[in-house]
């Protein structure tokens, strides 16, 4: 199973005791999920169609305990997805109807904090999704219409998650990108098994990248530091090769020396091989020079520092 599976199965789980929020999970099941079917008599139900086994039978179980009804089920194979079952349910007896759609339209509904948790996740569980987080973060709920998603997006808002909108394919997607804001609306829907699972990977994901960052920085550090010391060494020789080591004054002479000697030392292990030592201020400095020097030699008047 998927990530967004595990997740909507533990939602799926979870029964609120209070009757206000079931209301207000049915209320998000159908708002995203639901439609209105009118017959020729006059006479009308309520739809709701799902893909997710979990999910259809949340709903069955939300409208058994808070309106004491039953819905009438019916399987259909999906129309671009032959391989998958779609779940719809259907509350054909128009007072049942009635009496459900008022509750789940009320204007009160979505006043307490826990009412609002309990809508949007039941808007995740009929519309949602939520990527693996081993790849990357990315949790949406798509809408058929911007004033839904408005909706959703100040819900979020309330509990400070910064949720963003985006058309796609004439749908309107309430989503969120940033890890740690993905936590909050777990917990906010009270996802919380799947929460410390994402939690988990996230800490992981942030200590390897941290130590990716270290070790290309150290990676990077060595490149300049060889390709500093190749130049060094080949301005040396050319100055050996052209006048000499005797044209230089001693400190310089003992450096260039040195230096070829060790090409593979760091400045200051270079500098604790003089006599007398010098600090690595020091060995930059007479190596600049060496450095100078060969330009001069070339005709270049070009300055170079050496690190």
């Amino acid at each position: 199973m998927s990530f967004s599976s595990d997740v909507k199965e533990e939602l799926c789980r979870q029964i609120s005791s209070a009757r206000h929020c079931q209301i207000a999970e049915i209320s998000g099941i159908i708002a995203m999920a639901g439609e209105v079917r009118t017959t020729e008599k006059g006479d009308f139900g309520v739809l709701v169609h799902t893909e997710n086994v979990f999910v259809a039978r949340k709903y069955f179980t939300l409208l058994k305990k808070s309106f004491k009804i039953s819905v009438d089920i019916n399987t259909r194979k999906n129309a671009y997805l032959k391989k998958s079952d779609v779940y719809v349910m259907e509350i054909s007896n128009t007072e049942d109807a009635v009496r459900v759609l008022k509750a789940a339209n009320h204007g009160a509904l979505l006043q307490k904090s826990c009412c609002k948790r309990a809508y949007l996740r039941g808007c995740f569980l009929a519309s949602g999704s939520i990527s693996a987080p081993e790849k990357f973060y990315h949790l949406e709920i798509a809408c058929a219409d911007r004033e839904q998603a408005e909706k959703i997006r100040l819900l979020f808002q309330s509990f400070e998650i910064d949720a963003k909108i985006v058309v796609r394919k004439k749908m309107y997607v309430v989503y969120i990108k940033e890890g740690a804001q993905i936590v909050d609306a777990l917990a906010v829907m009270e996802a919380n098994i799947a929460l410390m699972k994402l939690e988990n990977i996230r800490i992981l994901k942030e200590m390897r990248n941290s130590v990716n960052r270290k070790v290309n920085c150290e990676a990077a550090n060595l490149n300049k530091t060889i390709t500093a010391a190749v130049k060094q060494v080949e301005d040396i020789e050319y100055i050996e090769k052209t006048i000499g080591f005797g044209s230089l004054t001693p400190a310089l002479r003992q450096m260039a020396e040195v230096r070829l000697e060790y090409p593979e030392a760091s400045l200051v292990e270079l500098g604790n091989m003089l006599d007398p030592p010098v600090g690595k201020s020091g060995v930059n400095h007479r190596l600049r020079k060496l450095c100078e020097i060969a330009k001069e030699l070339q005709g270049n008047k070009e300055e170079n520092y050496y690190d």
